[in-house]
């Protein structure tokens, strides 16, 4: 039977018969967990009796959820972390090193095309711009596919999602995934997998690809894979910290449903509190006045990212009502922004820049909403008290709608501003 590119990767990676809706047992490539995830992955991996991973280099816990330490207790999570990564001699970045996992372990070249990933955290997804099956899991299942490099996937049903055109400066790769969430709902591909293509790849840059794999989560899909190009290859390839093999899928393979999104014809977006399917054009908030602004976290931390937001923000200042925070996402895009001058460029403007971390996507710390505050944040989610108090508002955008909205004071259409 013809397959997906899901189902090819599965296969590769199993003795089963990986058709669709069987449940296989696969070998796991690459296996990881966070700060806030690995602790619970450490005890049940000793409640099983197994003191050793089962490969130290295709093991990792990555500090980055609550670090650098908000208090005593994300210290003592911390703690565990890396007496058990040093005690194990696995792969594992201190503070001052590590990013946010999503971002920082492709960039290390130890997600790749063709590659079984798990990860505790729910935007281990993100790995499929890499045309991996990547996908999240619990704490306890992690620690099986720690102690045993294995683990049981259900072939998912595959929609198949193509990008028709060139992206413009204004359209990013958020504006893409949430043109999707618009059309399919967070609902629309639950236990699915996603798998993007169309000659829109062509003008699309991994930093964007990232981003729309990492919110295939948000459409309820177990993973969202792109199909590997010269791009995905060419960026594997200079990274890689082991060797790879690309899977594709099969010509006229079976998909359970096709949409197609029009790059061209699309306006920047904006999802509305409190769901990332909520989604309209900038323009429908317009004036909509706001109190923050995050451009950051594993979705929209990259160095595009940092790019867009500083290229709108040189020259001008953030709003005297609006505190705009800016976190890259790992320290290689961190010292690039230092390189390129884009870090003096936002605390020209009067932006807090803060080291790689989490921060406040998921409610962490620096920056925690009050009551009433309202936040355009380049994150992935907006559910109620996502960032704060559960009477808080959070409009997801990408970097260029969040920076002008920032100097702007209220939720501005880029559209708009850059006529």
């Amino acid at each position: 039977m013809k397959k997906t590119l899901a189902a090819s990767v599965i296969a590769k990676h199993t003795n089963d018969n990986a058709k669709e809706g069987a449940i296989c047992q696969v070998s796991v490539d690459f296996a990881f967990a966070n700060d806030i995830t690995a602790p619970p992955a450490i005890n049940a991996m000793r409640e099983m009796g197994r003191d050793r991973v089962f490969d130290k280099n295709r093991c990792a816990v990555v500090p980055d959820h609550f670090t650098p330490n908000k208090d005593i207790a994300s210290a003592e999570q911390a703690k565990k972390c890396r007496e058990f990564a040093h005690g194990q001699g696995m792969v594992y970045w201190e503070v001052g090193r590590a990013g946010v996992e999503h971002a920082m372990l492709p960039e290390k070249g130890y997600i790749l095309p063709g590659d079984i990933v798990l990860g505790a955290d729910s935007h281990s997804c993100t790995g499929g711009a890499m045309g991996a099956f990547a996908t999240g899991m619990g704490s306890t299942d992690l620690a099986g596919a720690w102690a045993t490099g294995k683990t049981w996937l259900m072939v998912p049903e595959t929609v198949r999602v193509d990008f028709r055109g060139p992206i413009s400066r204004q359209i990013t790769g958020k504006d893409l995934i949430l043109a999707v969430l618009r059309e399919i709902s967070v609902q629309g591909a639950r236990y699915m997998a996603l798998e993007f293509g169309g000659d829109g790849l062509e003008s699309m840059s991994m930093d964007h690809r990232f981003t729309v794999a990492n919110m295939a989560v948000e459409a309820g899909a177990k993973a969202g894979l792109f199909v590997p190009d010269s791009v995905t290859l060419d960026y594997a390839r200079t990274r890689a910290a082991r060797d790879f093999e690309p899977c594709y899928p099969d010509e006229g393979c079976p998909y359970a449903k096709r949409i197609e999104i029009d790059v061209e014809k699309l306006t920047p977006l904006v999802a509305a509190p409190h769901s990332p399917d909520n989604v309209h054009p900038a323009s429908t908030f317009k004036d909509r006045e706001i109190h923050q602004v995050f451009i950051g976290s594993c979705t929209n931390g990259r160095l595009e990212d940092m790019e867009a937001a500083a290229s709108v923000l040189k020259g001008r200042s953030v709003h005297p009502s609006v505190r705009c925070i800016v976190i890259p996402a790992s320290f290689e895009v961190y010292n690039e922004c230092l390189d390129r001058g884009y870090i003096r460029t936002f605390t020209d403007a009067g932006a807090a820049v803060c080291t790689p971390t989490c921060g406040p996507c998921l409610g962490g710390h620096m920056g925690i909403l009050a009551a009433g505050e309202r936040c355009v944040s380049t994150s992935n989610r907006n559910f109620v008290g996502r960032m704060g108090h559960t009477e808080s508002e959070v409009y997801l955008a990408s970097p260029i709608t969040a920076a002008w909205s920032a100097v702007k004071g209220h939720i501005a259409d880029p559209a708009e501003e850059e006529r």
